[in-house]
C-alpha cells in the first residue's frame, strides 16, 4: 500500500502520517528522514520531529539515494519528506528526469510506504528560475504520487481530508 500525505508547512501532515502508519502496522516501521542539517533552525525542526516520534520508529537518514535505502528495508516505511528530498536532488544538480525516474522506481517497490510532501503550488509564481524549477518538479512529483498511491490525504489545520 502506498499512501500520500500532502499539505502546507505546519499543516499537521507529518504528525498525521506518523499516526497513520503506526495505526496500520503491527511492526515497528522505518522512518526515512531526508533532511540535511544545514543550519541551526533546521536542526531545531529536526529535533522536534525526533522528540515527537521518540522510539516508535527505526530511523534511517538518507538525503539522496531513496531507492537504494528502500530496497534494503522492505517493512513499512514513512518517507519524510519528499519535498526536502527534491530540494536535495536539485541542490546536488540532478536533472528533472533523474528525479522523477527515481521516484517512479521507488513507487514500483513492493514495500508499504507513507509519503509526506509539502503542497507548494498554492502560492505565487516564484521570482527566480531555481525556485520556479523546484515548484514545477514538486508539482510533477505530487501528481505522480497522487496517481500511483492507493490513498491520498490533503492536510490542513491539523486535519486530513481523503482525496483518494
Amino acid at each position: 500500500m502506498k499512501i500520500l500525505f500532502i499539505g502546507g508547512i505546519k499543516s499537521g501532515k507529518s504528525r498525521l502520517a506518523e499516526a497513520y502508519i503506526l495505526e496500520q502496522t503491527k511492526q515497528k516501521p522505518y522512518y526515512l528522514a531526508t533532511t540535511e542539517f544545514i543550519d541551526d533552525e533546521m536542526r531545531d525542526r529536526i529535533t522536534a520531529h525526533q522528540q515527537r516520534r521518540q522510539d516508535g520508529f527505526i530511523t534511517l537518514e538518507e538525503p539522496i539515494e531513496l531507492l537504494n535505502v528502500l530496497k534494503k528495508h522492505p517493512t513499512p516505511v514513512l518517507i519524510e519528506c519528499v519535498s526536502m528530498w527534491l530540494n536535495n536532488m536539485l541542490y546536488h544538480q540532478h536533472t528533472e528526469g533523474r528525479i522523477l525516474q527515481e521516484l517512479t522506481d521507488v513507487l514500483l517497490l513492493p514495500s508499504d510506504m507513507v509519503f509526506v510532501q509539502n503542497e507548494v503550488g498554492f502560492g505565487v509564481i516564484p521570482d527566480n528560475p531555481l525556485a520556479r524549477k523546484y515548484v514545477d518538479i514538486s508539482g510533477k512529483a505530487a501528481q505522480l504520487l497522487g496517481e500511483k498511491c492507493d490513498q491520498v490525504f490533503f492536510c490542513c489545520a491539523g486535519l486530513k481530508l481523503r482525496l483518494k
